[in-house]
């Protein structure tokens, strides 16, 4: 069956580059009307095609959060949603397009799969595996420019945490900008003497719990790093498995239960406390109490 490019506000040129132009590709644009774009998508899906949904991130989640809950998961038609610009990413666009919500509303959703994008990399291993993938699948990612982590052609399979570092004191858990500060992280804690793992850990549901309980009995410690709120997202999740399998001193580099604001993303990274220097602080305080 062909596969749907559906797009709102953005071009299809990062779809179809991903799905190749040798691969049947219908492209639509529904304009400034996301919850009608989504239950279209739905309705589509639900006549065999595999719709992707492209807009920006609040308007991706909040905005049409109803027709991808009832029409997409509930229905049981296979829709896959790209929310850009998230968190702190969203920069000048302001507090009403910086969603620090998202994760938390399509973890709720049952079945549905949640990635935090990396890298470009990333990006193009997880949409080519959504696809084809059942249930709701939400992708949040930016559209300027990210670091690279991963090698072009990377293979990364859903579900999986992948192991950027070793360490034997405490292991970070981060997922989208923030890997890449939990890097810079890392070096800056192994100069004093702490030996830190981090795990990019893209996949916020289905979250790999094995990878969770493996790292936090090896190294005693846990911090997690989400350009997210505390409540719902990575650390969440997280948390829900130290509780049941390995509870052990654990802390968060999180958005503090508030709203965004306008500005550029090295100053909202400063403001919201999501840097790698805010990472080493809190690895610190984790750390005085193992």
């Amino acid at each position: 069956m062909a596969k749907i490019v559906y797009t709102g506000e953005m071009d299809t040129r990062l779809c179809k580059s991903v799905l190749g132009e040798t691969i049947p590709a219908l492209a639509d644009n529904c304009g400034i009307a996301e919850a009608n774009m989504v239950g279209v998508a739905c309705g589509l899906a639900s006549a065999g095609f595999k719709p992707i949904v492209h807009t920006f991130g609040p308007f991706a989640s909040r905005r049409c959060y109803d027709q991808a809950f009832l029409s997409g998961g509930y229905a049981k038609n296979d829709i896959t949603i790209i929310g850009t610009d998230p968190g702190v990413t969203a920069t000048m666009n302001g507090g009403t397009h910086m969603p620090f919500e998202d994760v938390a509303l399509y973890r709720a959703l049952p079945g549905s799969t949640v990635i935090d994008v990396t890298d470009p990399a990333l990006l193009i291993s997880v949409l080519g595996q959504c696809v084809d993938r059942p249930g709701v699948k939400f992708i949040r990612v930016g559209r300027k420019q990210y670091a690279k982590v991963y090698a072009d052609g990377s293979e990364l399979p859903i579900g999986k945490a992948v192991t950027l570092r070793e360490g034997t004191d405490i292991v970070i858990f981060a997922a989208g900008i923030m890997v890449h500060e939990a890097m810079q992280a890392a070096k800056t804690l192994e100069a004093q003497g702490v030996s830190a793992a981090v795990i990019d850990m893209f996949t916020i549901k289905p979250l790999d719990e094995e990878a969770v309980e493996t790292w936090a009995k090896k190294c005693g410690a846990v911090l997690a790093a989400e350009n997210h709120n505390k409540f719902g997202g990575l650390w969440s999740a997280v948390s829900e498995v130290l509780a049941q399998k390995c509870p052990v001193p654990a802390g968060y580099v999180a958005v503090e239960d508030e709203f965004g604001e306008v500005g550029p993303q090295g100053y909202l990274q400063e403001r919201f406390g999501l840097t790698a220097a805010h990472i080493v602080e809190q690895a610190k305080a984790v750390l005085a109490r193992k």
